[in-house]
């Protein structure tokens, strides 16, 4: 399943070349994975309130073309890799027309409340999670 959030790149988000910075990019990431979640059901509050967390353990990014201020641009987010203790999303960040500004395959672990590896209990493990066969 994918899912696709919409944002407007902020003035601050810019670098003195007048694109958005670098670093900024993981934020728009990890704002599409939160979107991904509330779009498959994933109740995250729960799942912190049950005692895990979902730790992001690698980020592998690729940058494509620049973004400016006020482009509008979409995150799509899909899983490509789901175990029960961790798993991958593919991300792009693209602009209104299409153009890719980045993708990233973005690792993610389950840990509990001392932060050791830990199986996501059943009830969190939605469909969505799993890529489409």
């Amino acid at each position: 399943m994918k899912i696709t959030s919409e944002l407007t790149v902020r003035s601050y988000e810019c670098d003195s070349y007048g694109h958005v910075n670098n670093a900024v990019y993981v934020n728009y990431l990890e704002y599409g994975r939160m979107e991904f979640l509330k779009g498959i059901g994933f109740d995250y509050k729960a799942m912190v309130k049950a005692g895990y967390y979902i730790y992001i353990t690698h980020i592998d990014i690729h940058y494509k073309a620049s973004a400016y201020v006020l482009d509008k641009l979409y995150v799509d987010v899909y899983p490509i890799e789901t175990g029960a203790v961790r798993g991958t999303l593919r991300q792009t960040i693209r602009k209104e027309d299409g153009t890719v500004c980045a993708e990233a395959d973005v690792t993610w672990a389950t840990v509990n409340t001392s932060g050791r590896p830990s199986k996501l209990p059943k009830e969190f493990l939605l469909p969505g999670l799993y890529p489409d066969k």
